[in-house]
C-alpha cells in the first residue's frame, strides 16, 4: 500500500517542535563572543574559550599610549545597549573595555566564559558530527609561584570562532631589531595588565623615543607622547591619507559646538542630553547615516573620490603648515581610502612640534644604540616602540582540522576563501565572526557583527529543528562568493598598490579583509541565510528527510502544558499585513 516502497521507516520519539539539545562552543570574548553568549537558544548548552584574563578581546590586550576609537564613539557600540555617558567623540580603549564588561555584567555572562583558556586545537569528527577541542588552561600553584598550565578536552555540535583580525601581532622585519640595547616594545604588548600607559611612560621625560609606523596605531601614539617625552622619532616608511576631525554640521548643530572642534571631549551638558532617549538615539542615527554615507568615496574613478582627495589634501597641509615638506613625503599618490582611513587627532599637529623629528627615510638597520636609515643618518634612542600591526593572513593560531583531515591553515596557504566570510566548505558546523573579507571600510563593523551572529543563530536553529548533524556549505557556492570578491575589488581603490591590512599587510594582491561592497550591503546579504546554499546530513540513521515531524504532535499537546493557541497572540499575527509592513516588504525586492 501507499508508495514507500519497501524501505524500512520509524517515527521519531519526540515532538515536532522538541529541539534536540545542542552544544556551542566559541573561542573569543570580544565583542563577537560577547552578543553571542547574549543571542543564545533554547536547549543549548554554551561556553567561550578566551585566553586572556578578562574580556574585551583586542581592547583588553592593548594598552599603548593613546589608543582609542577611531570611529566615532556612539557608533561602536551594540545597536541593543546604548552608552550614554562616554567621555570623548573618540573613546579611549580603557573606556572600551569597561563599556563591555559592563554589557557582561548586565547579562550575567561570566558563567559562560572561561577566562585563561586557550583552544590549542579543534578537530571535526565525521562519525559523530562534533568538534573535538584541546584547551591550555592556567592553574594556580600552591606557593603562588609562576602559574602553571593543564590541558583538557571539549566537543562542540557548532563551533564559533571570533578571535578578531587584530589578536595575532607580528616584529617588523628589520635587520638588527633584536641587537638594540634599549628598551624594545610592541604597541600591541605596551605596558602590564591593567596598567594606565600614562604611569609607564612617566619617567620618560628625558628619553629620545622611536616610534616606527604610520598605521592606527602610531597615529595615536604619536600625539599622546609627545608632551611626554624629551625627543620624538617617528619613521615612516609609507604614506598615508589623514582625513580632517569629524565636523558635520548636522552633529556640532546637535552639540552647539563650533565647526573646528577636535576630538573633543563631552562635558556634563553633553552628557546630560544624552541622557535623554531621544536624543542620544537622533545623535546616533545621524552619525550612523553619515559613516554609512561614505561608501562612494571608494570607487577609484567616482567624483566622490577626486573630490575627497582634493579635499583631505588641502587639510593635512594646512594643519602640517609648520613643516609643509612633512606633506609631500606623507601626501599619498593612491587614492583615499586605499589605507585604513583615520582622523588621527593631533598627529599631524604633534608633527609640527619641536621635540618631534619626521623621518621619512627608510630604516636600513637597528644597531645596539638607535636607528641607521638608509640616507646613512643614524638616530640614538632609549627607547623603540614598533607600531608595526599584526598577522593579517587570517590564519588562526591554532590547528583547525576539516572533514579531509586538511587544516584550515594548508586550506588558506594562498589566500582564505570562504562563504560571505561566515564559513568554508569541508569544515561543517564551523561558523567564524570578523572572517576573512568581513571587515567594512565605512560604516557600522558592529552592526555587521551582530549580522553575522544572528545568522549563525539561525543555522544553529535549523540544526536543532532538523534534527540534522552537519550543515556544511557547498564547494561551489564558496567559488561564486570568491569570484564575486576577484570582480567586485578591481573598481574599487583597494586594489590600487598600497601597503595594507586589508591585502594582507601587502602593496598589491587580493583584498581578504573587507566586504566585496558596502556596510549597508553587508547587512542586507546577511539577513536571510539561503538553506539551498549548503549540504545537509541527517542526525539519526534515517533517509526520511521529514523525520523532525516527530510523532505528530508538538510539545505543548504532549505535556498538555503552555500555549496551545499562540497562532492567536499578537506577534504571531501579521495577516493581512499592515501598510507599513507592506510597504517594508516591498522594499526588499
Amino acid at each position: 500500500m501507499g508508495c514507500a516502497g519497501s524501505r524500512s521507516y520509524k517515527l521519531g520519539e519526540f515532538a515536532i517542535d522538541e529541539h534536540r539539545p545542542i552544544k556551542i562552543v566559541c573561542v573569543g570574548a570580544g565583542f563577537s563572543g560577547i552578543v553571542a553568549a547574549i543571542r543564545q537558544i533554547p536547549d543549548a548548552e554554551f561556553s567561550i574559550y578566551e585566553r586572556c584574563a578578562g574580556v574585551g578581546g583586542t581592547w583588553f590586550t592593548n594598552r599603548f599610549p593613546g589608543l582609542a576609537c577611531d570611529i566615532p564613539s556612539h557608533c561602536y557600540q551594540y545597536t541593543f545597549e546604548a552608552k550614554a555617558d562616554w567621555s570623548s567623540f573618540y573613546a579611549p580603549g580603557a573606556e572600551i573595555q569597561a563599556y563591555l564588561q559592563s554589557v557582561v555584567d548586565k547579562y550575567q555572562l561570566m558563567r559562560y566564559i572561561k577566562l585563561q583558556h586557550e583552544v590549542v586545537h579543534a578537530q571535526y569528527d565525521q562519525s559523530s558530527g562534533k568538534w573535538l577541542l584541546r584547551i591550555r588552561r592556567q592553574v594556580d600553584t600552591a606557593d603562588g609561584g609562576l602559574p602553571a598550565y593543564e590541558e583538557i578536552t571539549d566537543t562542540a555540535d557548532v563551533f564559533i570562532t571570533a578571535v578578531g583580525i587584530f589578536s595575532k601581532w607580528t616584529w617588523p622585519d628589520i635587520e638588527g631589531l633584536k641587537e638594540f640595547g634599549g628598551e624594545l616594545i610592541h604597541s600591541a604588548d605596551f605596558g602590564k595588565e591593567h596598567q594606565p600607559w600614562q604611569d609607564v611612560v612617566k619617567t620618560w621625560g628625558d628619553k629620545r623615543i622611536g616610534v616606527v609606523g604610520v598605521g592606527s596605531s602610531a597615529i595615536q601614539i604619536v600625539p599622546a607622547l609627545q608632551p611626554h617625552v624629551a625627543h620624538l622619532i617617528n619613521y615612516v616608511r609609507g604614506k598615508t591619507w589623514i582625513c580632517p576631525p569629524f565636523s558635520r554640521s548636522k552633529i556640532l548643530e546637535l552639540l552647539q559646538r563650533e565647526p573646528d572642534c577636535d576630538n573633543f571631549k563631552f562635558t556634563e551638558v553633553d552628557k546630560e542630553k544624552f541622557r535623554d532617549e531621544a536624543f542620544c538615539k537622533l545623535f546616533r542615527y545621524e552619525l550612523e547615516t553619515d559613516i554609512n554615507s561614505l561608501n562612494p568615496i571608494t570607487y577609484a574613478d567616482g567624483a566622490t573620490q577626486k573630490q575627497g582627495r582634493e579635499f583631505i589634501e588641502a587639510g593635512m597641509r594646512t594643519r602640517l603648515a609648520k613643516k609643509p615638506w612633512i606633506a609631500d613625503h606623507l601626501t599619498p599618490d593612491f587614492g583615499v581610502a586605499c589605507r585604513r582611513l583615520t582622523s588621527g587627532p593631533g598627529y599631524l599637529e604633534a608633527l609640527c612640534e619641536d621635540n618631534v623629528d619626521f623621518v621619512a627615510s627608510p630604516i636600513k638597520k637597528i644597531t645596539r644604540t638607535g636607528v641607521e636609515t638608509e640616507d646613512g643618518i643614524r638616530q640614538d634612542l632609549d627607547i623603540l616602540l614598533c607600531a608595526t600591526g599584526y598577522d593579517y593572513s587570517f590564519q588562526l593560531p591554532f590547528p583547525v582540522v576539516g572533514r579531509s583531515g586538511i587544516t584550515i591553515q594548508e586550506r588558506w596557504a594562498q589566500y582564505p576563501s570562504t562563504y560571505m566570510s561566515l564559513c568554508t566548505d569541508g569544515f561543517p558546523n564551523w561558523f567564524m565572526a570578523l572572517g576573512p573579507n568581513s571587515g567594512v571600510s565605512s560604516g557600522s563593523q558592529l552592526a555587521v557583527i551582530e549580522h553575522q551572529v544572528d545568522y549563525m543563530i539561525e543555522a544553529t536553529k535549523k540544526l536543532q529543528r532538523g534534527r540534522l548533524k552537519s550543515i556544511d556549505v557547498k564547494p561551489e557556492v564558496v567559488r561564486d562568493f570568491d569570484e564575486y570578491v576577484e570582480h567586485y575589488f578591481p573598481k574599487t581603490v583597494f586594489s590600487q598598490t598600497c601597503r595594507s591590512w586589508y591585502k594582507g599587510g601587502k602593496e598589491r594582491g587580493r583584498v581578504v579583509a573587507l566586504w566585496p561592497g558596502s556596510s549597508l550591503h553587508n547587512l542586507r546579504a546577511l539577513q536571510y541565510p539561503r538553506w539551498e546554499d549548503f549540504n545537509y546530513e541527517p542526525l539519526d540513521d534515517t533517509e526520511n528527510r521529514l523525520h523532525w515531524f516527530g510523532d505528530g504532535q508538538t510539545h505543548n499537546e504532549k505535556t498538555m502544558s503552555g500555549d496551545r493557541a499562540w497562532y492567536l497572540n499578537d506577534d504571531e499575527m501579521d495577516y493581512p499585513p499592515s501598510t507599513s509592513q507592506y510597504s517594508q516588504r516591498l522594499q526588499l525586492y
